[in-house]
């Protein structure tokens, strides 16, 4: 299996999921109920499907 790096695109969407969920784990974001952690495995899930799948 030959990684990749991810677009540009797809590392800033999971930087941005990353920061909500940094922001959720200390209560700035508190409206939405769903767990931080969860958050942030879908931040690491975006990337490693960019850094898997080539072209994305």
């Amino acid at each position: 299996m030959n990684l990749s790096a991810p677009t540009r695109l797809v590392f800033i969407i999971a930087a941005v999921i990353a920061l909500v969920a940094l922001l959720m784990a200390i209560n700035v974001i508190a409206f939405v109920p769903v767990a931080s952690v969860w958050v942030a495995l879908l931040a690491f899930v975006v990337l490693a499907a960019g850094n898997l799948l080539k072209g994305i």
